[in-house]
């Protein structure tokens, strides 16, 4: 299997918010996704493709020297196959190579599997944001990975 990483585009708007409502409860409208495409400037989208199909989504936003990770989604029938991953190498290198040097997230405190990939990036709990998603009053755990570079970041 081939995993392509390339910038989102507006074309790939309908792929991504199909994705999108499928990975969550709350899901962003395609609005949300069309503002960061075309009028964040802090925003960084990028998308995982395999044979051609959308299968993974990441956005991102760089906050002067902070990687900040909005959003991370990948297909049901394509997960546990490394395109997190790839997705998430390919954002904080990104970002760490335009002078991001931590990046922070926040993340269901019941999505043990994404807690679990952001602690082998070496993100670290630490804090919690009380009622945070809205569709079920969770708490979400805050992550924060400080010492960015770009060398540690694997492909």
């Amino acid at each position: 299997m081939t995993v392509t990483i390339r910038r989102m585009t507006l074309d790939d708007l309908p792929a991504v918010v199909a994705l999108d409502q499928m990975s969550f409860s709350l899901p962003w409208p395609e609005r949300s996704f069309r503002f960061e495409l075309t009028d964040n400037t802090a925003s960084r989208c990028w998308v995982a493709e395999v044979d051609g199909e959308i299968v993974g989504m990441l956005v991102a936003w760089l906050l002067v020297d902070e990687a900040h990770i909005a959003t991370l989604a990948v297909h049901p029938a394509h997960r546990r196959r490394g395109i997190a991953r790839k997705l998430l190498s390919h954002a904080l290198r990104s970002m760490a190579e335009e002078g991001a040097v931590t990046s922070f997230l926040e993340v269901r405190e019941s999505n043990i599997a994404a807690q679990e990939l952001y602690r082998q990036f070496g993100y670290e709990a630490v804090g919690r944001r009380k009622r945070y998603y809205k569709d079920t009053d969770e708490d979400a755990i805050l992550m924060t990975l400080n010492g960015l570079k770009v060398e540690k970041l694997e492909g």
